[in-house]
């Protein structure tokens, strides 16, 4: 795989939201960036959101890192046979195309892999297995604010769904690793089991952004503090998905995107290892946790966004 990681993303607000939507994502754990104003940083993955103005909240563009130039020469030239009405860029060290039926851009461009320092895990106490003795658990004693670590995968409705995956499969070169039947596939250009999913939607749109946090104990600390005062902000969590393993929980921003903590996903290092798989009902979306929200399947705002495409 030349694709090696998910670098950034630029989200869509709209212009009455953006300072409401940018406090948001500081109290998520995301810090000012180095790319300016609208620009926020993870622990370790650097400037990973860029915060813009737009009539609707949409999904403006997703960057892909790759490791050197012959691979740029190599996406442009398949980009054009698959996708030749979508008119592709060369900007210095990048490949710039637009998806029509979304409208999102993708970027790929030259950038080092993300190396992560491990963290110290904590250890866990279960039934014939102590590994803790004499003291409390440390993720009980945790007090400084969670901060993700980095970007984990974003999630794009697109009304073309087939033409849109056309594009970040056979064009960009995202790896399929699995499928929910007639809704969407989760796409990946790491070693993470996805970092891109596009699935079916009346109208283009983000769905949600993911981060990753170190474990479960960073995913309820930073849910809590996050919900304290803001009740409104809850969609769906504490559970864990089946589709890629992790657990989750999410949350919805002022422009109405979801914004997920997310931790222990699948990782596969050996494509002819997995076997990707088409799924179907409750248990595509879940191992366990509450009932699914309504309201995380079609959006509140749905309605308003169909309404405002042209």
């Amino acid at each position: 795989m030349t694709l090696h990681r998910l670098v950034a993303i630029t989200v869509g607000v709209p212009a009455d939201r953006l300072d409401a939507t940018a406090a948001f994502y500081e109290q998520f754990g995301l810090t000012p960036g180095a790319g300016g104003p609208g620009t926020f940083a993870t622990a370790d993955g650097g400037d990973q959101l860029r915060l813009v103005g737009a009539p609707q909240r949409r999904l403006v563009e997703v960057v892909i890192g790759t490791d050197d130039t012959d691979d740029l020469d190599r996406i442009a030239a398949r980009l054009a046979a698959v996708v030749p009405a979508a008119p592709v860029e060369r900007p210095d060290g990048a490949v710039v195309v637009t998806d029509p039926p979304s409208g999102t851009r993708f970027r790929v461009e030259v950038a080092p892999p993300l190396e992560l320092a491990p963290r110290e895990q904590a250890p866990f106490n279960t039934p014939g297995a102590y590994e803790r003795f004499g003291a409390r658990a440390p993720g009980i004693l945790r007090e400084t604010p969670v901060q993700p670590r980095k970007l984990s995968h974003v999630v794009l409705g697109s009304p073309d769904v087939d033409a849109t995956r056309r594009l970040v499969v056979d064009g960009l070169g995202f790896k399929v690793s699995d499928e929910i039947a007639g809704v969407g596939a989760f796409l990946r250009c790491s070693t993470e089991h996805h970092n891109l999913l596009v699935q079916g939607a009346p109208v283009p749109f983000m769905h949600h952004a993911s981060w990753q946090v170190d474990d479960v104990d960073e995913i309820g600390r930073g849910a809590a503090a996050m919900l304290a005062g803001h009740p409104e902000r809850h969609v769906w969590g504490l559970g864990r998905h089946f589709i890629g393993s992790n657990f989750f929980w999410y949350l919805r921003d002022p422009a109405g995107n979801f914004a997920e903590y997310s931790s222990d996903i699948d990782v596969i290092v050996d494509d002819e290892l997995w076997q990707p798989e088409v799924w179907s009902g409750m248990r595509s979306l879940m191992a366990w946790g509450p009932d699914v929200p309504a309201s995380f399947i079609a959006p509140d705002d749905l309605a308003e966004l169909m309404a405002g495409h042209h």
